[in-house]
Order: structure tokens, then sequence, then C-alpha cells
């Protein structure tokens, strides 16, 4: 299975949300063609019926007591049976449709559902009146379906998208800095063995720091992680320093010549100012060693957080200097638009999405897959 079509099948709760709402937008005051051509057809048959003529008749019961011969030539004048007549010619040129299709007039009322359906999808109230605005420009007063309605903000979605698609950029220092950070839960542990899976396999040679020395269960995840890749995990012992872990890591790639060095970072809760030090430290402590690190700063987010993922970004923001956005859980919420809004609002790289705990359930940030998977839109 491609993974468009996985993204697909498994962003069911954002698609399913987004495609229910928009059928029960059009289906309010929508218009049946079928019924239009109905009724035009009855309108035309009334204007066309042929008014009955006393003298025709007249002038017909004449010639039939002359001439059978002359009666199949008057028969064949007044209504020829191989013939159609004026009437069955016209609505012949109306093409009937095979499917009903429902359509309505984009107005300022279809407008306002827009808005409030993607609102309620969690793209957030500027990000949402943007793009619904931006759907209605040149279509005000257009009559319009469910498939035009997906396709306009699918459009919508992906342009607002496509600047932020970037892979994580690979530089020429050595050892490069890959620091992951996140709340409590967010996939950072299994991100990070995805990732350094991912580049081993690109024929780089990868390090992982297990900095989460208050947790064993995630130093034992990263280990299951390296061992599968054949990625060493340098760990120390329970409630260690974080800081000095990552500072003898970084000594250590140098010394090996190592390409990358993931550091993993215990999960913190933003509204947790001593822990949030804690990471300005580990900062602070790799700068030591290199002043230009950490080249990255991976902020992993769960889209099942919806819109309290914004507040995460912008005090990971402040504290680490987030480079870039990795986006997990989205086959477990309805809150897939909040990626749309993140992109809009701080314009951050999104370098991966997830949507599975497979290591090709991780996979690079394509904003056209991602726009038709969230609005329900056929694609390829």
């Amino acid at each position: 299975m491609s993974f468009f079509k996985k993204l697909k099948s498994k962003l069911f709760k954002s698609s399913s949300k987004i495609e229910e709402g928009i059928d029960s937008i059009v289906e309010d005051g929508s218009i049946d063609e079928a019924e239009i051509i109905i009724e035009v057809e009855k309108s035309i048959t009334l204007k066309l019926q042929p008014e009955p003529d006393a003298n025709k008749t007249k002038k017909l019961h004449v010639e039939k007591e002359y001439s059978s011969s002359k009666l199949d030539l008057v028969g064949e004048d007044v209504k020829s049976p191989n013939k159609p007549n004026f009437l069955s010619r016209v609505l012949g040129r109306i093409e009937k449709p095979k499917k009903t299709t429902k359509k309505r007039i984009f107005d300022d009322s279809m407008l306002e559902s827009l808005e409030e359906l993607l609102i309620s999808a969690d793209m957030g109230v500027d990000t949402a009146l943007r793009v619904s605005a931006n759907m209605a420009e040149g279509n005000l007063g257009r009559k319009v379906s469910v498939a035009e309605v997906k396709a306009l903000l699918a459009t919508e979605v992906a342009r607002i998208m496509e600047p932020v698609a970037k892979p994580m950029p690979l530089y020429q220092q050595k050892p490069q800095v890959v620091l992951v950070v996140g709340v409590n839960g967010s996939g950072k542990t299994t991100t990070i063995g995805k990732l350094a899976s991912q580049f081993k396999a690109a024929g780089k040679t990868v390090m992982i720091a297990a900095g989460d020395t208050f947790r064993a269960a995630a130093v034992e995840q990263l280990q299951v992680w390296g061992d599968r890749a054949g990625v060493p995990v340098l760990t120390a012992p329970e409630g260690s320093d974080p800081a000095s872990l990552a500072f003898e890591a970084m000594a250590k790639c140098k010394k090996d010549g190592v390409d990358l060095l993931m550091i993993d970072t215990a999960g913190r809760l933003q509204n947790r100012k001593d822990l949030m030090e804690e990471l300005e430290k580990i900062v602070r402590v790799i700068r030591k060693s290199d002043e230009t690190a950490p080249h990255n700063t991976l902020l992993v987010l769960d889209a099942t957080t919806g819109q309290n993922a914004i507040k995460q970004v912008e005090v990971f923001q402040d504290v680490s200097d987030v480079s870039g956005l990795v986006m997990t859980k989205l086959d477990g919420t309805a809150k897939g638009g909040v990626l749309v809004a993140l992109a809009d609002k701080f314009g951050l790289p999104i370098h991966a999405i997830g949507v599975g705990e497979q290591i090709d359930d991780l996979q690079a940030f394509d904003p056209e897959e991602f726009a038709l998977a969230l609005t329900g839109s056929h694609g390829e």
C-alpha cells in the first residue's frame, strides 16, 4: 500500500469529519438538477402543446372521402410516425443527468458554514477564515457540488502547506547534532528510532543519546530501535544529568567520526518552568562543545492535542530555537487540521508525519497528499 493510501485510510477521522461536514453544507440548500430538468420539460410541453384546428380536421375528413392515397399523404403531413415532431426534437436536446448531482449556490450562508466546519476541524479561527475566504473568491454566486468544494479546500490546504514541506536538512558538519524535544507522550522516542533507522539505511553513521534519563522505558525502547537498525545507543544511569550525557555523546561522536547524533530528551509540559530550564541547560552544554549546535531541533507534536499544539510550538521555540516539526498520531484524531494552522501561523518546516507504529509509517511530508487525505478527495 502506498503511503498516500495509508495516510488517506488512517486519516479517516479527520477526513470523515470534513467530508461529512461538506456533504451536509451542500445538502443544506442544494439544488437538484434532475428536478430542474423535469420542470423544464413540463414547461416546454405546456407551451408547445398544439391547439386543435377545426378547419384542418374538416379538410382531413373531405380528403378521406376523395382518395385513400390522398388520405396517406394528408395523414403523413399532419403527423408522421417516422418523423420526430418538434416537441420531441427540443426535448431530445436536453441531456438528462445519469445521476442526481446535488449542488447549491455558494453564498454568504455557505461561507459561514465552511468557516465553522474548518474551525471545528482544529484549523484555528484565523486560518479557517482565510481558507474559507480564498475558497469563496471567484465562486460566490456559482452552483457548486460536494466534489467541487472538496477540490477548492484541498487546493487551499496544499497552497498553505507547500512552503513548509521540507525534509530535515543534512550538513557536512560532523557530528550533526539533532535535538528532539516535545511534551510527554508525543512520540519522541519512537520518532528518533524511526529517523535513526532511515538515516542509517541511507548510508549515514548514526548514534543515539538516550537523554530521557528519568524514564527507564524510554531508554529500553531506544535500545530496541538501535539494535534493529544497527545504531549504537549511549545511555546513563537513571536520574543522571541529561546535559552531561549529551556532552559525553558529542565527544564520542567527534572521536569516532559519526555523521549524525540524535539526542532524546525527557518529555516536559510547556507550563513546567523547571523542566524547560533543564532543556535550556542541555542546549547551553551542547554549545560548549560546538557553538553552532544543535544543528536541528525537532519538535515532535501529538496531533491529538489539537490547538494545544500551537502553544507548545510557541514555548519550545523560545527555549530551544525549534527548526522543524514532526507530527505524530494523525491516525488517531479528527484534529488533523491543526497541522494547517501550524503551517499558516509559524511557517516552520514540517519534516515528517506519522500515522502508525511501523517504520514506514513515518514519512516525508507531502502537502498535496496530505490535502487530498484531509479533505477526503480522490487521488492517486
